[in-house]
């Protein structure tokens, strides 16, 4: 940043300034010593961080030297003398420092010429403060130590076999350099400090003198100063001869910059000047070899806050032939015109730009009917060439050459009153185009032209499609015509379809209900068979006298115990399906209900030699009827045993999931085959394969177990591989709910 001149800070501030010079310079002074303190303090540091560094340096050379020498007969005080004569002629002997060997117990051996005096002495002796010397050797560093009253440094290394090591010199010697720097500095110090008053005394006269010319220099320059401010203009004078410039306070007020009473440099106004706009070495070349003696330029030079102005220069060369060349301008700010002309061409540009890329042709007459701009779609229409359609040929001229319209029609148009027209026209190529035109508010007309073969097309396809579309209803009404009277066939046959079904409903209602009427009349007489049959094989009452009758009692038994148990189950579907088979709900302890029913299916396991595995949770509530969870539980057992081979294996488990429990009941018996699954649960259906010829049944075990599970809102379901086995499970809710009315299960004849 350039200073302020120096006349406008006396003036401005001349007492103040005046009786501030004194202070500042013993400020100046103050500072200077300060930062000489402060440098000879680091020197200081530097001076003995050195000195301890080639002190250590020095005590590792003897250590080392004397490790060398291990395998020497000399005694340790002739080989450490001779090392101390090494290291001298080496050049590591300083004047004020001692070099010593000592032996294992610390007693000095062997020193040079300054440290004589101590041979034969222990270090402990010698010096004081040394203890971290003595323990630690070279690890401890190199430490200040106290030796006859006076502050020593001293290094030690032990990391010799035979001997140790040790340097020491008295801090003084080390700082002996230093003292003779401070001394010098005090001296430049107290120099300075005189010159600096003697200026002081000048400048206060000088002052005084001065003061009456800068206020005649400053009013004649202020009324100069306030005229080019106000036309925000600059003067400026090049001294091309020196490489100077002179600026008035305006060119620093426009550039943002601080003024400043000197001179500018050729390379700093040519460093905020803009290095696309020319440079500054090029202008000075030309005026120096008398190309020209003026110059006009415009360019941009940056502001203190870093955007660019731009500026208008102009300067004449005050006398063309003298041999310096001396300029003389003005300079004015020109970057709001700058900024208003590039703002029109950017949106004349965009304009441009916006009517060309629309896809509709666009031209635009001026109030006398010449073209003013078009774009390239309207030249493609109208078969014009980029050289036919300049700017400001007639309107009258163009459409002469444009290409001949196969139709030209012009449409009604809302706003024909303010001068605008609306025209269909076919193009040649086959091509439609409406194009709209609207008179300006300064009388110009606007026509636009929009390609409508699309439309054109949609409406022919669109008259197309409505003729189809008649034929089309006309068909539709005669296919009406045609399934409203198949529709009345229909509900005639369903009528009559559901009056038989109605009618094979009632049958088998009768049915189930004759059924369920005659288990009394059924049941008594086989009680009767089978309660006679007993007497007879007990011989209740004597011998039957053959053991023919005897076979044909225990077969008579067998059969009425058979039939009555298909009779039991021929009523108990009969009163499901007939609706007359109720359940009594309450809470069962599954556990022991299961355990009960496996012991009834145990003896007939063990005759085949079947093995019945029971999994069964504890403490598994279920709200059902006892009786029919019993029965479901019984007939699936019973069937498992029965359809299983000698030796074979039944896997009964219960268990609850979320709101249900689950009772699965699984054998390795002979399996049942896939396209059989579908009919089994159905009344009197059985699998027949080669198996099931030898067991006998009516067939409704599953069904009724499905029946009860669904009147309790179960379902029951199975699976099952042929030669593999069969997994029965059913699915019981452990709570009570609302069933929902049950679908009849489907009939077949027993």
């Amino acid at each position: 940043m350039i200073a302020a001149p120096a006349y406008k800070r006396l003036l401005a501030a001349e007492p103040l300034f005046r009786r501030s010079i004194p202070a500042l310079i013993i400020i100046f002074l103050l500072v200077i010593a300060a930062s000489r303190v402060l440098s000879l303090s680091t020197l200081r540091e530097d001076v003995e961080r050195d000195g301890k560094a080639m002190l250590g340096l020095t005590a590792n050379a003897i250590a080392m030297a004397l490790a060398a020498r291990d395998g020497s007969e000399l005694p340790l005080a002739s080989a450490g003398q001779s090392v101390i004569e090494a290291l001298s002629r080496d050049g590591l002997e300083r004047p004020g420092y001692v070099l010593g060997v000592t032996d294992g117990e610390l007693v000095l051996a062997a020193a040079n010429n300054a440290g004589q005096a101590w041979v034969g002495r222990g270090l402990d002796e010698i010096i004081r403060g040394g203890q971290p010397l003595f323990m630690f050797g070279a690890r401890a560093g190199v430490l200040e130590v106290d030796i006859g009253g006076a502050t020593w440094f001293a290094a030690l290394d032990r990391s010799g076999t035979g001997g140790a090591g040790i340097v020491l010199v008295p801090r003084s010697t080390v700082l002996a350099g230093w003292h003779k720097v401070v001394s010098l500095n005090v001296t430049l110090f107290v120099l300075t400090s005189s010159l600096l008053l003697i200026i002081l005394y000048a400048y206060f006269g000088q002052a005084a003198r001065a003061q009456e010319a800068d206020k005649l220099y400053e009013k004649a320059h202020d009324r100069v100063d306030l005229a080019l401010v106000r036309g925000r203009c600059g003067l400026w004078d090049w001294d091309m001869s020196r490489g100077r410039m002179y600026w008035s306070q305006s060119m620093f007020d426009m550039l943002g910059y601080e003024p400043c009473d000197a001179m500018l440099s050729f390379g700093e106004v040519a460093k905020i000047m803009h290095p696309g706009d020319g440079n500054l070495f090029d202008f000075a070349n030309r005026i120096a070899s008398r190309e020209t003696d003026h110059i006009d330029r415009v360019f941009r030079m940056r502001h203190a806050d870093g955007h660019w102005i731009w500026m208008r220069a102009r300067a004449q060369v005050v006398d063309p032939e003298a041999s310096d060349i001396h300029l003389v301008g003005i300079a004015l700010d020109v970057s709001e015109q700058r900024d208003l002309a590039q703002r029109s061409e950017a949106a004349d540009m965009r304009l441009r730009t916006a009517i060309e890329s629309i896809t509709e042709s666009f031209v635009l007459w001026d109030a006398s009917d010449r073209l003013v701009m078009c774009n390239t779609k309207f030249q493609q229409d109208a078969g014009l060439a980029a050289s036919e359609v300049l700017p400001g040929a007639a309107r009258a001229d163009i459409e002469e050459r444009m290409a001949a319209f196969v139709t030209d029609r012009r449409l009604p148009n809302p706003s024909a009153n303010r001068g605008g027209s609306i025209h269909e026209r076919e193009l040649g190529d086959g091509r439609w185009m409406q194009v709209n035109e609207l008179k300006t508010r300064d009388g110009s007309t606007v026509s636009v032209g929009t390609d409508i073969t699309q439309i054109k097309l949609h409406q022919e396809k669109l008259v197309d499609s409505e003729r189809r579309l008649m034929a089309t209803i006309h068909d539709l009404s005669l296919a009406r015509k045609a399934e409203e009277q198949r529709a009345a066939e229909l509900a005639e046959l369903n009528k009559h379809c559901m009056r038989e079904t109605e009618r094979a409903e009632a049958a088998n209602r009768a049915k189930s209900e004759f059924l369920a009427n005659m288990s009394h009349e059924l049941r008594t007489p086989l009680n009767a068979i089978i309660g006679f049959s007993e007497v007879m094989q007990q011989r209740l009452f004597g011998p039957l006298g053959s053991e023919k009758y005897e076979g044909y009692a225990s077969d008579i038994n067998t059969s009425g115990t058979y039939l009555l148990g298909v009779i039991n189950d021929i009523l108990d579907m009969s009163k499901i399906e007939a609706g007359q088979f109720s359940i009594e709900r309450e809470a069962i302890d599954l556990r022991p209900l299961i355990l009960e029913t496996v012991r009834v299916v145990a003896l007939q396991a063990e005759e085949k030699g079947i093995t019945i595995d029971t999994q069964v949770s504890s403490k598994l509530q279920l709200d059902a009827d006892r009786r029919s969870a019993k029965q479901i539980v019984i007939n699936l057992l019973s069937n498992a045993v029965k359809f299983t081979g000698e030796g074979g294996r039944v896997l009964l488990r219960a268990r609850a999931v979320g709101k249900t429990v689950v009772l699965s009941i699984e054998d390795n018996g002979c399996g049942i085959p896939k396209d059989a699954l579908k009919n089994l649960g159905r009344p009197f259906e059985q699998v027949q394969n080669q198996f099931t010829k030898s067991h006998t049944g009516s067939g409704l075990g599953l069904a009724i177990s499905r029946s009860l599970a669904e009147l309790h809102g179960g379902a029951l379901k199975i699976r099952s591989t042929e030669g593999v086995g069969t997994i029965v499970s059913v699915r019981l809710p452990s709570r009570r709910k609302r069933i929902a009315p049950r679908a009849k299960p489907a009939k077949k004849a027993a």
